[in-house]
Order: C-alpha cells, then sequence, then structure tokens
C-alpha cells in the first residue's frame, strides 16, 4: 500500500484521510486545510501535516490541500484503482456476517471466494459468494490469484490453515482468531482481536473519566 519507509501509524491513517476527502468532495469543496481535516477525523493537524509530508510537498501554505489532487494521490497509494480479490477462510457466525457486508464502501476490496470444512454449506452461493472445500482451498487461491485473506477458523486451527495459505501464495491475511499466527516475513498479518478491544474500551472508561 505504501512505501517500506512510511510509519505503520502513518499507513493506518491513510484510508481516514482518504475517506474524508471523498465525503468533502461529493460536498462541492475544492480545497481543505490540515485544520478542518483535523477536526473532522480527530487527529491534530500536526500529524495530519507529518503524515502527509511523507510524500513530498501535495499542500500549499495558505492554501492548504486541493482535494482533487490528494483523492488522486491516495487512490493510487491505496490502490483504489484496482480491486483485490479476497478469500474468506471460516463461514461461522463472523464468517457469515462478513459475507453478508463484504466491503460494499471500499472501492478496492471485495471477497471473491470462501472456504469452510460443513459440507452442508459447502458447493452453495451464500450472499453470492461462492463456498468451497478446504481440501480446494489451495487450488482455488492460485486458479483465481487471490494473494488477501481473511482467517475466521477455530483457534486451534488457525497456524495449520495458515501455513496452507501461505503455501498457496498468500501475502496478507486479516487475521481473527485469538492465535498469533507465525508466517515467513514476506507475508503481513492484521489482527483484528474484538474481545481485546472491548476489553480496553472497558478499561480506559473505569479508569479515565
Amino acid at each position: 500500500m505504501v512505501t517500506p519507509n512510511i510509519p505503520k501509524a502513518t499507513a493506518k491513517r491513510l484510508p481516514i484521510y482518504y475517506r474524508y476527502l471523498n465525503i468533502l468532495a461529493d460536498a462541492g469543496k475544492k480545497h481543505v486545510s490540515s485544520t478542518e481535516l483535523a477536526e473532522a477525523v480527530k487527529i491534530d493537524p500536526a500529524t495530519i501535516r507529518r503524515d502527509l509530508s511523507y510524500f513530498g510537498a501535495l499542500g500549499k501554505r495558505g492554501y492548504g490541500y486541493d482535494i482533487a489532487s490528494l483523492q488522486a494521490f491516495f487512490k493510487k497509494t491505496l490502490r483504489q484503482d484496482k480491486l483485490n480479490n479476497v478469500a474468506l477462510i471460516g463461514v461461522g457466525n463472523l464468517g457469515h456476517a462478513l459475507l453478508n457486508y463484504n466491503f460494499h464502501k471500499s472501492n478496492n476490496a471485495r471477497i471473491s471466494a470462501a472456504f469452510d470444512i460443513d459440507p452442508k454449506i459447502t458447493g452453495l452461493i451464500q450472499s453470492g459468494i461462492p463456498v468451497y472445500p478446504m481440501e480446494d482451498m489451495q487450488e482455488q487461491l492460485q486458479l483465481q490469484q487471490i494473494e488477501i485473506a481473511i482467517l475466521t477458523v477455530p483457534a486451534d486451527k488457525a497456524q495449520s490453515v495458515t501455513d496452507e495459505l501461505v503455501a498457496a501464495g498468500i501475502k496478507g491475511i486479516l487475521n481473527f482468531t485469538p492465535l498469533r499466527i507465525t508466517v515467513p516475513n514476506d507475508v503481513r498479518v492484521q489482527n483484528v482481536d474484538l474481545t481485546n478491544e472491548l476489553q480496553t474500551l472497558i478499561y480506559f472508561l473505569q479508569h479515565f473519566e
């Protein structure tokens, strides 16, 4: 998505900026200052200016940022101009929810194939997405040239399934399991732990009132 020398924290904020720029463009605005952007996305102006400075001179002092130019830049940087097919591994309760959602508000990602062990759903179409048996996973991932997978399998199966994904050429995994999976250095993992996030929120509510 971004060049290797960009901090991870900056990379995570770029989609937030892009989403709000689209809102501004839809409202007919032509340019925006870092202060205006900060008020909208709740990130301080200095951080926004620093984030954008990694990519060169994108704004002008006294004028701010040209929204159309910044949109075009983010569209290319975030690969919004290229559709990325994603595989869903595990069609349980969470998997079903992700299939129904299927990144409807994203321009560059969609779930195009799902995999599960349950014979009651394999071979069927769920929310417009074909569900394949696990034994077909490596073959289908390679045939469909899928490089990104969402992992929602039971924790005790997470590492073995991950090993199969890596063998099939997967380069990015969005991991919803509580297990911290092990992958080669050339494979990126993003861990999404909903329970941990909720517990963290509860902690802050109790200690920072």
